[in-house]
């Protein structure tokens, strides 16, 4: 039996229809389909899948991000072709089944025993054998129980005086190619059970349509909702601690439907467990279901890769977030010589207005409001620096197998040492002005040691899709921030700035060169107002560029010739960083505390306040939020799947694990004898012709052929014809 490309063939009038039939059922349409599903499944696994618009937006550009979302690249696998794909397969696999497996089953029972002695005299593999005094029975039952020994089934058949002896064995590969076939069917229809196919037809029988905007879920309508008989879904639920919830999400691309349970689930309890370095090992949740038919109610615990299933509905847990914890801070202000600090709170989720305590004032704090977005109580980060081994030229050294070992192994792996630490909570929020522009900061409450120091990394990005760039502030020798939020309100009191440039002069110059330590006192004051955004030349100038080195470098350009340019700058800096000591002193003591005593300390600590009140005319808000102290409450994040095609899916695996078993590692062997007595002029005895062939020839073939001629040999007491099976022809009848 030969298998071909060819389709099913109709004995039908109608050529379009026979022509459709034939290309639908042949093996060629069947791969070409396959073809363009695995490209598809790969534009979906390199393309993440579902994410929201705006996202491919920045990703592509508007022009290929609207025509990718035409092509449905977004939602390849629920797209409706390449649902129609699949639905094709399906029909086209089937047929090629229907047409081909009826005669691979008649094969498979064939015993091929109408063969005649030319046509085994005609086999390549064959051998031949002449028994002196033996009688065809007796020769014919002990090769039968030596085909039986060797695995093969065999009948025996007389013919013109002759007895046939047909034996197979390994019929099963034919049962391999139907298996695999039949797999391919019926995991595709598996599928389309556990698509959004049904989902689909809901929406376009029964007019449900995805709810667009935010709304308390019970007041959602009936038209944006499904059933608790929905056959199949894939959505999600967010419940906080000690909440209980009895809807799934499902996302949809132009809104979310609504799924209704057939129970309710209680989260107890969220679970993280973590290693010594602060990197989680286990998320898990303590659920109570309540079934809403019966009210019991069944305790669980759900933890990654180990779902609870009840009535049918699988619960995995998917991720955890914040569930509205409670945020007590301290609001410094940021702009103003004069404002002080002021308690602020918020719980995570809402949203609260920045509103001053009765009698203060800090400019841009009108209409702000604060929009609070996550919490995390631990943040495990990277904290070394990278350096590695340098020479002298200051270029890394590395040996030969070092710079093999960076390129081989894990992807995960890093040529860059990983110092991974706790560096504690964090909060993240959104301050939002009063047109509704908004700026997203994320705050550490804890100081973080970054090369020697230990700063506080206050986080601000303008749009979503860009990371976080850190403001450092300082912290003092208490593990604070006030002394850097004294000296930053000092740089914005004009008087301060004159007595710390009076004081720098003092210091610097003898009271006998008083036109020298004038001169010099102007030109400190020059750069702390400078420095301090206090300057008239620079107002109206962006905010980033009034203030800071920003300032300071257009004073110079505007001022300097280019070839004294690099000299003035040290200068100045030089200047801002001593008439800075001093206006801290006298920062500390206006507010009663004592003067400091240069150290190697506190002149580090200096320049790092330089540089943070320069970063800080970046920051753009007219606080900042210290994180003091938190109420955590957690909220795990479900997905519940009711996936009847996933048992069918699994019955497909394995018929394909069969299939490709049989048809790869079973090979179908036949197996002929022809017993003919010899006539009397010749002599009593028996004549053997042994035949034997497969579906495919290998090396292993010809030395089973070559185990089985001797086992005949030595079974019948007899050699083979010297000749026989070293000649012949490949025909096979």
């Amino acid at each position: 039996m030969s298998v071909t490309t060819q389709g099913l063939q109709l004995n039908i009038r109608q050529r379009a229809v026979r022509s459709a039939v034939e290309l639908l059922s042949s093996m060629r349409f069947a791969i070409a389909l396959l073809v363009v599903l695995s490209i598809a499944s790969i534009i979906g696994t390199v393309l993440t899948q579902d994410d929201p618009y705006p996202n491919y937006v920045n990703q592509f550009g508007p022009f290929w991000a609207d025509i990718f979302r035409s092509l449905s690249l977004y939602t390849v696998y629920s797209a409706w072709w390449f649902m129609t794909i699949l639905g094709f397969l399906v029909v086209s696999i089937s047929l090629c089944v229907i047409r081909n497996a009826p005669k691979m089953i008649a094969d498979m029972k064939s015993w091929k025993d109408k063969v005649r002695e030319g046509s085994l005299r005609a086999f390549h593999h064959k051998g031949e054998f002449a028994l002196e005094g033996a009688t065809r029975g007796e020769t014919a039952a002990t090769l039968g129980k030596l085909a039986q020994r060797l695995g093969y089934k065999f009948v025996t058949r007389e013919s013109e005086g002759a007895t046939l002896i047909a034996a197979k064995r390994g019929a099963l590969t034919k049962i391999g190619y139907i298996f695999a076939h039949v797999a391919i069917v019926v995991i595709c229809v598996g599928g389309l059970l556990d698509s959004n196919l049904p989902i689909k037809f809901q929406m376009w029988l029964f007019n449900k349509t995805p709810i667009q905007s935010n709304a308390v879920i019970n007041d959602i309508a009936p038209e944006h909702r499904l059933s608790t008989s929905n056959p199949t879904f894939r959505g999600y639920a967010w419940v906080p601690e000690g909440q209980y919830v009895s809807t799934a999400i499902l996302n949809q691309p132009n809104g979310s439907l609504i799924q209704d349970l057939p129970f309710s689930i209680q989260l107890n309890k969220f679970i993280v467990d973590y290693y010594s370095t602060g990197m989680p090992k286990l998320f898990a949740s303590d659920i109570v279901v309540i079934d809403h038919k019966t009210g019991q109610r069944i305790p669980a615990r759900i933890e990654v890769n180990e779902p609870f299933e009840y009535d049918g509905v699988s619960i995995y847990q998917s991720s955890f977030q914040d569930g509205g914890s409670q945020m007590q801070m301290t609001a410094w202000p940021m702009a103003g010589a004069n404002a002080k600090s002021f308690p602020f709170g918020g719980t995570i989720g809402n949203s609260a207005p920045l509103k001053l305590p009765v009698g203060e004032s800090v400019p841009g704090v009108d209409g702000q409001t604060i929009e609070f977005a996550d919490f995390r109580a631990i943040n495990v980060e990277n904290v070394s620096n990278g350096s590695g081994q340098n020479d002298v030229r200051g270029v890394a050294h590395q040996t030969l197998k070092e710079a093999f070992d960076e390129r081989l192994g894990s992807g995960a792996k890093s040529s860059k040492p990983l110092d991974l630490h706790n560096v504690g909570p964090s909060v993240q929020y959104k301050v939002r002005d009063k047109d509704g522009q908004a700026r997203e900061y994320n705050n550490y409450m804890l100081p973080v040691d970054v090369g020697g120091a230990r700063i506080f990394l206050a986080g601000m990005r303008e749009n979503p899709d860009e990371p976080f760039r850190y403001l450092r502030i300082p912290a003092d020798s208490g593990g604070t921030m006030k002394e850097w939020m004294l000296l930053r309100a000092a740089f914005e009191d004009p008087a301060l700035r004159a007595q710390a440039a009076h004081r720098f002069a003092v210091r610097s110059v003898p009271d006998s060169n008083h036109e020298l330590q004038q001169h010099l006192e102007d030109s400190a004051l020059r750069v702390l107002t400078l420095f301090a955004g206090g300057d008239p030349s620079t107002q109206g100038a962006p905010k980033a560029q009034t203030g800071g080195f920003q300032a300071v470098a257009a004073f110079i350009d505007k001022s300097v010739p280019k070839d004294q340019q690099e000299k003035a700058a040290g200068l100045l800096l030089r200047m801002l960083e001593g008439a800075t000591w001093d206006l801290w002193q006298l920062a500390r003591t206006q507010v009663g505390e004592p003067m400091l005593t240069p150290d190697a300390q506190s002149a580090r600590f200096v320049q790092d306040s330089i540089n943070a009140v320069s970063d800080s005319f970046l920051y753009g808000s007219p606080v900042y939020l210290q994180l003091d102290s938190f109420k955590q409450v957690q909220a795990s994040v479900f997905q519940l799947t009711r996936a009847p095609g996933k048992k069918v899916v699994y019955l497909g695996s394995l018929l394909l694990v069969l299939g490709i078993f049989s048809m790869f590692y079973v090979r179908e062997r036949r197996l002929w004898f022809w017993l003919k007595d010899r006539s009397e002029a010749s002599g009593k005895g028996v004549d053997v012709i042994m035949a034997m062939s497969t579906a495919r020839r290998t090396l292993d073939f010809e030395k089973e052929f070559a185990r089985t001629r001797e086992a005949v040999s030595r079974a019948l007491g007899a050699k083979p014809k010297t000749g026989a099976g070293d000649g012949g022809t490949d025909r096979t009848p």
